[in-house]
């Protein structure tokens, strides 16, 4: 008589169990879904549009919050900044452009690291060495030194900030592909696709880039999160974003000089947000980091 057939977990199922055995996990999880949402949904949810010129009105400048409106109408739940925009709204929409940048950034500089990373790995030789000293010599520097040098040069722009951010960010990924890809390289699989006269780049792509990935996910969210801290820095400084499209950075910089006149929330609220949309990414980062590389769990 045989036994009764025992059911197989899928990956996706055990996944998400592993994830879950943290509390903390779930808590930046939910708190990162809702940064998402309230960024995605910011022209439906906010009480107005900041930068809808002809709808401010300077009579409004630094109210309190919960002040109603000068000719009444709104309240302001978060105050206004030194324009009479509503921070509640500024912030909803700041959210949106930090978490574009971060995220492009990451992404493009993600994929152009794993890529060079995972060639250089397989190709070895000349190749190897030449990459793995550029990104020595790019990691000897400080991120937000390339990053002031090449936005001096660029200037303002959402577009010109994701290219400083991909220039600082590429080498961390291109470092991990190719410590993965270095363990993979030699096993009977890639060795089975050399015997069967695989081309190089199929072997790269089909087999080497995806045993990469799980320690390039991890990383990806570690720099996600340092890109949005780096772009607040570099906005705060003046050298980022343009004041038509403003981050949580620039937000944080406007009010930076009414602090001292007991006008706190111009600055403090955008900085609340900021800590817990980057607080929200690392601890999703961590638990990810332990379960898909157990060996590093604390």
């Amino acid at each position: 008589m045989s036994g009764a057939a025992v059911p197989v977990e899928s990956p996706l199922r055990r996944f998400c169990a592993q994830f879950a055995e943290s509390r903390l996990a779930l808590v930046g999880l939910a708190m990162l879904v809702a940064v998402v949402l309230v960024a995605l949904l910011a022209p439906v949810i906010s009480p107005q549009n900041p930068y809808d010129l002809g709808k401010l009105d300077l009579m409004d400048a630094r109210l309190p919050p919960g002040e109603p409106a000068a000719g009444g109408g709104m309240t302001y739940l978060l105050g206004t900044d030194g324009q009479g925009r509503d921070m509640l709204s500024a912030i909803f929409y700041g959210l949106r452009v930090s978490l574009y940048v971060g995220v492009a950034s990451g992404v493009i500089a993600l994929t152009l690291g794993a890529v060079l990373g995972v060639l250089a790995a397989y190709v070895g030789g000349r190749f190897e060495a030449v990459l793995m000293r550029i990104v020595d010599i790019q990691l000897g520097f400080p991120a937000i030194l390339v990053a002031l040098i090449l936005l001096a040069v660029l200037g303002k722009g959402v577009d010109k900030i994701i290219i400083a951010l991909v220039a600082v960010q590429w080498a961390y990924y291109a470092r991990t592909a190719r410590s993965a890809a270095l363990v993979e390289r030699n096993k009977e699989y890639i060795e089975a696709a050399r015997g069967l006269k695989l081309s190089p780049v199929r072997i790269v792509l089909r087999h080497l880039l995806p045993n990469a990935l799980p320690p390039l996910i991890v990383v990806g969210t570690v720099q996600v999160a340092h890109a949005i801290a780096l772009e607040a820095t570099l906005s705060f400084l003046g050298l980022g974003l343009p004041t038509t499209e403003p981050s949580l950075g620039l937000l944080i910089a406007n009010g930076y000089e009414y602090l001292l006149s007991g006008k706190y929330w111009i600055s403090v609220y955008p900085g609340v947000a900021l800590l817990l949309t980057i607080l929200s990414i690392n601890l999703v980062g961590d638990q990810l980091r332990d379960v898909l590389n157990p060996r590093l769990a604390r």
